[in-house]
C-alpha cells in the first residue's frame, strides 16, 4: 500500500483494489462526496450490499481521479460514450484520463491511465457455475478449449476467459453490442492473457494488450488496455484517513 497516492505518468496504468467490506464502515464519508445522481442511483439498488458497492466503488473513484486530477472530488463531472462508457467531462486535461472500474463478491477494481481506453474486470469464482452452457455465446476455440477441461479447472479456465472478454468489451465501450463470438482470447491454464484474433476487423487484435491480475484466491481478474507502451502498477486504496 503506498503512503500517498502516486503520480500517473502518461506510459502507466494503474489499478487499485478495494475490499467492500473495509470500506462499508466509511460509507457514510463516501457517500458525501457522490453526486445527488449517484446517490439516487445507488439508493434504487434492493439490497444491502449493491447499494453499498455502488457508493464505495463511485466514491473511491471519485477520490482517486481527484488526485490525478488536482480537483475536489466533488468537482468532477461523468459523462457517457459508446454504449455507456463513463468518461469525465470538463476541460481536456480531465477529459484525457481514462478509466474504468469493476466489482465482484468483496472486492472492487479501478483502473485508470491517460489518453489511452482501459477496461478491467474481477469476477468471483464460483464452483457449479455452468461453465459450458454459459460459454455457448464464446467464439468456436474458446468453446473447444473449454470443453476439454474438468472441474475445478474447467472453473478456472472459465472465469479466466471471461474476465479477459470482458476487460476488452468494457475497454472498447461497446457493451452488449459486441458478439462475444466475435472475438478470441487466450484460455488454457497457463496461457497468459492474449487477444488472438477479431473480426470482422483483424487488425483490431494488434490495437489492444491484454494482461491477468492477481487479486487474491477465489477471484480472477484481467485488464485490456489500448496500445502497448505502458507499465502496470497496482496498490491497494490507502485507508480514509490517508486522503
Amino acid at each position: 500500500m503506498p503512503a500517498s497516492i502516486p503520480a500517473l505518468p502518461d506510459d502507466e496504468v494503474h489499478v487499485w483494489r478495494a475490499p467492500v467490506g473495509r470500506w462499508s464502515e466509511r460509507i457514510d464519508a463516501l457517500r458525501a462526496i457522490l453526486s445527488c445522481t449517484e446517490q439516487e442511483r445507488a439508493d434504487r439498488f434492493h439490497f444491502a450490499i449493491d447499494r453499498v458497492r455502488s457508493i464505495v466503488g463511485r466514491g473511491l473513484l471519485r477520490l482517486l481521479l481527484a488526485r490525478a486530477a488536482g480537483k475536489g472530488p466533488r468537482e468532477l463531472r461523468f459523462g457517457e460514450v459508446g454504449s455507456g462508457k463513463p468518461v469525465l467531462a470538463g476541460n481536456a486535461d480531465d477529459s484525457r484520463l481514462q478509466f474504468n472500474v469493476s466489482h465482484s463478491g468483496d472486492l472492487i477494481l479501478i483502473a485508470i491511465t491517460i489518453a489511452r481506453a482501459v477496461g478491467v474486470d474481477v469476477e468471483q469464482i464460483r464452483v457449479g457455475t455452468s461453465a459450458r452452457d454459459v460459454a455457448r455465446s464464446f467464439a468456436v476455440s474458446e468453446r473447444d478449449a473449454l470443453a476439454g477441461l474438468q472441474p475445478p479447472i474447467l472453473e478456472e479456465a472459465f472465469f479466466a476467459c471471461w474476465t479477459r472478454k470482458e476487460a476488452y468489451i468494457k475497454a472498447r465501450g461497446d457493451g452488449l453490442s459486441l458478439p462475444l463470438d466475435s472475438f478470441d482470447v487466450t484460455v488454457l491454464p497457463g496461457d497468459s492473457a492474449r487477444l488472438l484474433a477479431t473480426r470482422p476487423d483483424a487488425a483490431d487484435a494488434t490495437r489492444w494488450t491484454l494482461h491477468d491480475l492477481d487479486v487474491g484466491a477465489g477471484y480472477k481478474a484481467a485488464l485490456a488496455v489500448e496500445g502497448s507502451r505502458w507499465r502496470l502498477r497496482t496498490w491497494d486504496v490507502p485507508s480514509l484517513p490517508a486522503w
